[in-house]
């Protein structure tokens, strides 16, 4: 597979492919942010990889290249022919035309052999989260995540508490994975040109989770925190037993004043394990 603008506006046009903004299309169209991806990816034969949103296939020929078997996850049906052209020297990949966030993963994982999973997909903005609270919620499998996101969004992931950005996501994620950038990504490797830059992140699954006594009211207690970001806890938490909560956060030379963003994740934990 060729990777340039021209060659891939070539293709889309002989296949009457139209780009859809209802499902946030991009297609990537540069090799060597591709292949910096597959690299530092460290994906292998042992490998199966999850891709949400294959587009054309730019990213998918590479990782058919690379890893034992690649399950990809397209909403739009139009773009069958077009992968099945730009895939057509491999054998090694599945493309389930569905909405990935209605379908049964761990069901469509079972027919696989492999050693480790990842998800590594670019992934446009409206659907990142809930496709990582879905992995989250429904407790796929998966060793490791390797996203293409919009920089604002990747920037959400890796925040640390008293920063700008810093949210309940930023909580979740530290609670299930070490996050770290993988790399920055011009708007300009990318047909159509969106209007923001994007960022790589690599999500690697942690082998010991803190622990918890009860999942659930972890999760909502961190939801209720940020719940209403500018108010204190002392207003975000009123259904809580505001005493054990007050009294954890006593331990850490804070109070009810304070505001979620100030918390770290360790804080969090402690309270919850307290109600």
């Amino acid at each position: 597979m060729k990777y340039s603008y021209n060659e891939m506006n070539q293709v889309l046009k002989n296949n009457d492919f139209s780009f859809k903004k209802k499902f946030g299309q991009n297609f990537i169209v540069d090799y060597n942010v591709i292949n910096s991806i597959i690299s530092k990816s460290l994906i292998d034969k042992d490998t199966l990889v999850i891709e949400v949103g294959p587009g054309a296939g730019s990213l998918t020929y590479m990782l058919c290249k690379y890893a034992k078997n690649v399950l990809c996850y397209e909403i739009d049906d139009t773009l069958k022919d077009i992968l099945s052209n730009n895939l057509s020297e491999y054998d090694n990949y599945e493309v389930i035309f569905c909405d990935f966030l209605k379908r049964n993963v761990s069901d469509d994982l079972k027919k696989y052999s492999y050693k480790k999973v990842y998800l590594i997909a670019n992934l446009p903005y409206y659907i990142t989260t809930p496709i990582i609270m879905k992995i989250i919620d429904d407790k796929i499998d998966i060793d490791k995540i390797v996203i293409m996101v919009q920089k604002e969004v990747g920037d959400r992931f890796k925040a640390k508490p008293n920063s700008r950005d810093y949210n309940s996501l930023s909580v979740f994620l530290k609670f299930y994975y070490d996050v770290k950038k993988l790399l920055d990504v011009s708007r300009n490797v990318f047909m159509p040109v969106p209007n923001v830059d994007s960022i790589v992140v690599e999500l690697d699954r942690k082998k010991n989770l803190a622990e918890l006594k009860n999942e659930e009211l972890f999760f909502n207690l961190v939801r209720d925190s940020f719940k209403q970001k500018r108010k204190n806890l002392r207003n975000n938490l009123k259904n809580y037993d505001l005493n054990k909560v007050e009294s954890v956060l006593k331990k850490h030379n804070m109070d009810l004043s304070f505001r979620a963003e100030q918390l770290d994740i360790d804080i969090f934990i402690e309270i919850s394990n307290e109600l």
